[in-house]
């Protein structure tokens, strides 16, 4: 069992606070009231330099909605020729920038070029996937869901990787052998239930002398049971893990993306969002989150930035 764990986003944004030197964020499409608020309010707490990127004219528009407009931030327009996504991509190629950012763009187009092997952002055989991190009313520790953004319907070997962007990611806050969960609808596999027989199998590789991470992985298993001590005392579910999980790695992409938005809007969880797997993390987190999620964001991006655990993705 591991023994630190994350209580809430405090302990993220203290190890944000230690860079060595402000992060410089790229945010492209910059237009985006929340999300740069956001962003000034890491620049504000000492990890972040903010620069922001796309059509000048309606970035200044936002800095003056927000009562920004005296502040001394970097705005370069790019609003001719390849999209301010592009140009902020090759900002972090040319070595001008640190980390990348959506701003007023659809999830869908800041993707493609991220992902677009030429860009260079994503080495070779490495999949990208997008990490959630989650303080749900009532829970005692942060809880990381993966994907709920890019992979629809994962094969086993996607999930394993899912699983190690995971435990690489937590690594980076200083949570050493976390405790991950295969969500599934039941807790025996099925042969009707793809995920639930993948699972066993990647339980069992994981338990071998070659594991898939440095985790303790269980699964399948279902949501009360990863959440609830009661719950696996009643149903005399046998996992010392129980109610102490710091991720969960979902099956597809409709069950994560669900159950995020339904703890966000339904429970009050708070949250923040990275895309793991690139050379440099990247800050995604929806264009109607309030500011708070955007720094904490950034924060999460800072802390991995600076960490050697994440740096170890390309060695």
């Amino acid at each position: 069992m591991n023994e630190k764990y994350l209580t809430g986003f405090e302990g993220i944004v203290e190890k944000a606070k230690g860079v060595d030197r402000p992060m410089r964020v790229v945010i492209a499409a910059a237009d985006a009231e929340n999300i740069v608020k956001g962003a000034f309010m890491a620049q504000d707490a000492g990890f972040v330099e903010p620069i922001l990127v796309g059509n000048e004219h309606k970035i200044r528009a936002v800095l003056d909605a927000i009562g920004e407009s005296a502040r001394e931030v970097q705005v370069i327009d790019a609003s001719g020729g390849d999209s301010s996504i592009q140009f902020a991509i090759e900002m972090i190629n040319s070595g001008d920038a640190d980390c990348l950012m959506r701003g007023n763009s659809s999830t869908r187009d800041f993707l493609m070029p991220v992902l677009n092997k030429s860009n260079h952002l994503i080495k070779e055989d490495t999949l990208v996937t997008h990490v959630v991190f989650l303080k749900v009313p009532g829970m005692q520790r942060l809880l990381a869901i993966s994907d709920v953004t890019l992979l629809i319907n994962p094969p086993m070997d996607a999930r394993k990787q899912v699983v190690k962007n995971m435990v690489k990611a937590l690594n980076a806050f200083d949570v050493h052998h976390p405790n991950i969960a295969l969500l599934a609808l039941v807790e025996k596999p099925s042969y009707q239930m793809r995920d639930t027989v993948e699972d066993q199998t990647m339980v069992r590789e994981n338990n071998s002398s070659r594991p898939i991470a440095d985790c303790n992985l269980v699964g399948p298993i279902a949501y009360d049971l990863i959440v609830s001590k009661e719950a696996a005392r009643l149903k005399g579910y046998d996992c010392d893990c129980c109610g102490e999980f710091d991720g969960i790695v979902v099956p597809n992409l409709a069950t994560g993306n669900v159950m995020v938005k339904v703890l966000q809007h339904n429970a009050g969880a708070k949250g923040c969002g990275v895309l793991v797997g690139a050379k440099i993390p990247v800050a995604i987190t929806s264009r109607s989150d309030d500011p708070e999620q955007a720094f904490y964001s950034l924060a999460a991006c800072a802390a991995m930035w600076d960490a050697p655990a994440y740096k170890k993705i390309f060695d």
